[in-house]
């Protein structure tokens, strides 16, 4: 995975930058993993109790937002650990950018929680899987990503376990859900699946006019709070807060404290799962970031049956193979593309050196 080669504002060596870079790729990653895997589940966790008001369960995806604080601020009035200010060097195109973006987010969000609402938490992470096809072509329109094999193959693996997972969804029902809401759920997560492929992409093109990663954190806040504020409208307009106080006393099946306590680590699990993809886009690529979600939906489709009893036929077991195959096909295909990069680097430096001599 090749590192876009960002400054970091700190201004140490070339070499303390890739450490420094590997370091956050970690991070990031970590937050990715928890983020991706809670946030998933805890989603269906409140559905699956009575919790139904889908403007509550998009709200929380973005209402964590003030959480972004804490990276944005502590490291320079607390840790002394950077010399740039907070927001310095923000832009008002950037702003603009972000509140654009951040509209874009809430509408995925709302997709997501429609999906999230009638889809078991494996059907729903399979069929999310498809956003990856749509990632490999709107990185290749917006940022001229290379097709190769490897992410080619990738890519075909990955849409014939969604069409596979379509095939035999009709079966796959939860109880007292209508065919017709089934496949509302399922259209909705291939629409937010296509709203976020062309998110990931887009904040590639403006990260690489970013100076640091503190400002895609900052971006990621004012995204964040653009989608909170759209989610908020519809939550007045739906009533969605008084249905939330009427939920948590009277219809969430767990007591009050279970739902306020349901509704905080939504609101945490969220911003890991964001603030992780932010950070894997800016730090490799909108396709590697792409891929490592995709690489996860196992994962979700394991968490689903282990904790919710999902069904796993015949059919989810042949998807999440293919999605296994085709993401460790594309980690092969990286793996090779950095070894003949080291190989050519190699062997330009030998000539330098003999040219020299």
């Amino acid at each position: 995975m090749e590192f876009l080669g960002h400054e970091v504002e700190t201004g140490v060596s070339k070499e303390t930058n890739t450490s420094y870079n590997v370091f956050l790729l970690v991070i990031n990653y970590m937050l990715l993993f928890i983020g991706s895997i809670s946030s998933s589940l805890v989603s269906k966790f409140y559905f699956n109790h009575k919790g139904d008001s889908r403007w509550v369960s998009t709200w929380v995806q973005s209402a964590g937002f003030p959480l972004l604080l804490l990276p944005i601020y502590l490291p320079f009035y607390v840790f002394k650990s950077t010399h740039r200010k907070p927001f310095t060097k923000f832009t008002p195109k950037m702003l603009l950018l972000s509140i654009v973006i951040g509209f874009f987010l809430g509408l995925n969000n709302l997709l997501f929680s429609w999906g999230n609402s009638y889809l078991p938490v494996s059907t729903n992470s399979l069929v999310l899987s498809s956003q990856l096809v749509f990632t490999l072509i709107t990185s290749v329109i917006i940022v001229k990503q290379k097709i190769t094999f490897a992410n080619l193959n990738c890519v075909i693996l990955l849409t014939l376990s969604s069409v596979l997972l379509a095939l035999g969804s009709s079966h796959d029902k939860p109880n007292g859900l209508t065919r017709r809401n089934y496949f509302i759920g399922f259209f909705s997560t291939i629409g937010a699946g296509l709203l976020f492929a062309i998110y990931l992409p887009l904040m590639e093109k403006i990260y690489r006019h970013v100076y640091c990663y503190s400002m895609v954190v900052e971006m990621q806040m004012v995204m964040e709070l653009t989608a909170t504020i759209l989610a908020t409208l519809g939550m007045i307009i739906d009533g969605g807060f008084h249905e939330m106080k009427k939920e948590g006393k009277n219809v969430f099946d767990l007591g009050e404290k279970a739902y306020w306590l349901t509704v905080m680590v939504n609101v945490v699990t969220w911003q890991f799962c964001f603030m992780g993809t932010a950070g894997m886009v800016f730090l490799t690529s909108s396709l590697t970031g792409g891929v490592c979600m995709t690489a996860l939906m196992a994962v979700n489709v394991l968490g689903g049956v282990i904790v919710f009893k999902d069904n796993f036929g015949g059919i989810k077991v042949v998807s999440t193979l293919l999605c296994i195959w085709g993401f460790s096909s594309y980690l092969y295909g990286m793996y090779n593309m950095k070894k003949k990069k080291e190989k050519k680097e190699g062997s330009i430096g030998i000539e330098e050196q003999q040219f020299v001599a």
